[in-house]
């Protein structure tokens, strides 16, 4: 089977992605004179590449719109932290539920 980039360059066609130095998809993007110039400081501050940092900065913005990204997240964070059920609190719970109407 053939896959679509080979068939590309034995038509004649070269795949950009193969004409460049970095891995990867890329793309021209339009920002304030204002913005960039920050995210200029903090390539700079963090001795990082611009494409560096916008590339973390837009796998963050993804991250935090996916739907079930933030949940996930914090059940990582409660079982990372929450050994086991608390036998205090569970009693607690208990007791609590035989004293309330269903």
């Amino acid at each position: 089977m053939i896959d679509a980039e080979s068939a590309a360059n034995r038509n004649g066609f070269r795949s950009e992605r193969q004409m460049s130095y970095t891995p990867g998809m890329k793309t021209a993007i339009s920002v304030p004179d204002e913005l960039f110039e920050r995210a200029e400081e903090l390539a700079r501050r963090l001795g990082k590449s611009r494409s560096q940092v916008y590339r973390e900065a837009l796998a963050e913005y993804v991250f935090r719109r996916e739907p079930r990204s933030v949940t996930n997240a914090l059940d990582q964070v409660v079982d990372e932290v929450d050994p086991g059920a608390d036998p205090w609190l569970t009693e607690a719970g208990r007791r609590r539920l035989e004293r309330s109407e269903w």
